[in-house]
């Protein structure tokens, strides 16, 4: 799966067609249950790096990267506004470091595929 050419995108503008594989991965992992289910957020990303086959894994992978790239420059709460309100995600981060923790875990997760 491609990512949509977003390159008119202003910074932090965001749809939920330019991440499809990414709207699918956090509607189905950062749910309302996500803590009781996975633990914590790194055991989410892992569960579905297992879950998911070398395509979905590098699909997602590329798709929160350049979600976050589009956000670089916002503020954490515009960040949190896009994943939960246009993504789908019902987690919010407490820190942008934390979120590039996530990327961590999917480049150690795709590096094989």
């Amino acid at each position: 799966m491609t990512i949509k050419n977003t390159q008119n995108k202003a910074p932090g503008q965001v749809t939920s067609d330019d991440f499809p594989a990414l709207q699918e991965f956090l509607r189905g992992y950062f749910h309302e249950d996500m803590m009781d289910d996975y633990g914590s957020v790194r055991g989410a990303v892992e569960q579905f790096c297992e879950d998911a086959d070398a395509e979905q894994r590098r699909s997602v992978s590329n798709q929160w990267e350049a979600f976050r790239r589009r956000m670089k420059d916002q503020p954490l709460e515009a960040f949190n506004q896009a994943l939960t309100e246009v993504l789908g995600s019902t987690y919010r981060f407490s820190s942008i470091d934390q979120a590039k923790k996530v990327t961590a875990i999917f480049v150690k997760n795709t590096q094989d595929d």
